[in-house]
């Protein structure tokens, strides 16, 4: 798969995935590179949607490993199907005859994980590590042999190369410090809140009716919220499009104060947050006003 850096710019913009110039070259240096990309930053603002917008873009499968913690080798990487290896031994014994051992290790009896089955595709894909960082230490020396030369050791096969490398994004909500062995293996990125301007695109791209006035007042709000101290699961990009989508389901055509009020367990999933929100009469009208609302109004 081979594309040219304004290729790249060009086709995310048709995803509908809006993306800085930073996001657009790392993600091309990746690519040319033939190197996983890490994506670390706050929950919500994008890092899982990049791995989607390029499985769309090369039209190619996206194979998603999602991490948690205990995930261990045989979760991620390959299973054997017991029940029927032991179906196969009974039959065996019932009809008399006899098979070898080997014969129970046969590709019909392997159940390919996200890990191998990006190893065994028979074209490139897009193989999704998502929330990396919730793994152990241990989970993560599993993966420097696949990162590194993109092959396995499967005991009673040997070793399983890549048909096709495939494209790796690893991402990571820093809740945990991952290793250095890690992050030497990929090109680095970090993603972090959008701008008002840049939200104010996202909303009006993902959420193609909407007002533009109600658009960037969202972003603006959204700005604030995640600057408060006080509250503790800042809203991601994804509360803000369900913010937009609540306030069109009761027919709101602008953010006031009652529309705030009727969504804000839209926009925070923790009763803290909530509260501290109730708490904070006139919140909208210490906004200060888009900076695009701004533009239009001196024309």
């Amino acid at each position: 798969m081979s594309i040219s850096l304004e290729g790249l710019k060009e086709a995310l913009a048709r995803t509908g995935y809006i993306a800085e110039q930073e996001v657009v070259v790392t993600l091309f240096l990746a690519l040319k590179l033939g190197k996983p990309l890490l994506i670390e930053g706050p929950p919500g603002v994008g890092k899982t949607e990049i791995a989607k917008a390029l499985a769309t873009i090369f039209e190619t499968e996206l194979i998603r490993l999602q991490c948690y913690e205990g995930l261990d080798e045989s979760r991620a990487l390959y299973e054997w199907n017991y029940q029927r290896q032991l179906l196969k031994i009974q039959l065996q014994k019932e009809l008399g005859g006899s098979g070898s051992e080997q014969d129970l290790f046969g590709p019909e009896y392997l159940l390919e994980r996200p890990l191998l089955k990006s190893l065994t595709s028979e074209q490139q894909s897009v193989l999704l590590i998502d929330e990396v960082d919730k793994t152990d230490e241990q989970f993560e020396a599993f993966l420097f042999e696949i990162l590194s030369d993109f092959q396995v050791s499967i005991p009673e096969w040997g070793t399983v190369r890549a048909k096709h490398i495939p494209i790796v994004i690893l991402t990571s909500n820093h809740d945990r410090e991952l290793s250095d062995g890690l992050r030497r293996r990929c090109v680095y990125l970090h993603i972090g809140y959008p701008s008002i301007e840049k939200e104010t695109a996202i909303l009006e791209s993902r959420l193609p009716g909407i007002r533009h006035q109600l658009a960037a007042e969202l972003a603006t709000a959204l700005h604030r919220m995640r600057a408060l101290p006080e509250i503790e699961k800042k809203p991601a990009i994804s509360e803000g499009l369900d913010w937009a989508q609540a306030l069109a389901a009761l027919g709101h055509e602008q953010l006031d104060e009652q529309a705030l009020q009727d969504t804000l367990g839209v926009v925070f999933k923790h009763d803290h947050d909530l509260r501290k929100m109730r708490e904070m009469p006139g919140f909208l009208e210490k906004n200060d006003p888009p900076p695009r609302l701004q533009d239009s109004k001196k024309r």
